[in-house]
């Protein structure tokens, strides 16, 4: 497991992507990783993190089902559904992205909600469905305006 100390360093990491080149970035990352058991969830996750984040799509794939597959713990399983599904849409998969996040809908609610809805909009753009795509849009939008929640959530739902 992780602890506060490890926690801190991989959040100081990430605050400072900006400072190092891809390359820099990822070794920064995986050399936090390599601090954790072998096979780890957390380690595959943040190196998936680091190479989605660098461009590497076709690299970050795996790694995030190698930390679904070992039942990665806590907000950062939902992160790596949201992760994953934009990955094999930015792959050409919108398909399988849309499979993904509608599963993750069906799991319960939380402070990702809007980041679901939000990756299942473009996969869903990505995969010809504009008219649903527009929809779950608009049902996210709804919740956060100060007025016209109850129209916009109905012309969210005529939209489909």
């Amino acid at each position: 497991m992780t602890d506060d100390a490890w926690e801190g360093r991989i959040a100081a990491a990430w605050a400072s992507i900006d400072e190092y080149d891809d390359d820099a970035f990822r070794a920064v990352v995986d050399d936090l990783a390599a601090e954790l058991p072998a096979g780890h969830p957390v380690a595959a996750f943040e190196r998936a993190c680091a190479f989605d984040s660098t461009g590497r799509p076709d690299l970050a794939e795996p790694l995030y089902r190698e930390a679904l597959a070992a039942e990665l713990p806590g907000e950062r399983r939902r992160r790596a559904v949201i992760q994953l599904a934009s990955t094999v849409r930015n792959l050409g998969r919108p398909a399988e992205s849309v499979e993904l996040l509608t599963a993750e809908q069906g799991r319960g609610s939380d402070h990702l909600d809007d980041a679901v809805s939000c990756v299942l909009a473009l996969a869903l753009t990505d995969a010809g469905r504009e008219r649903e795509a527009v929809s779950v849009a608009v049902g996210a939008l709804a919740r956060h305006l100060p007025r016209y929640q109850r129209s916009m959530t109905a012309y969210a739902r005529a939209l489909v």
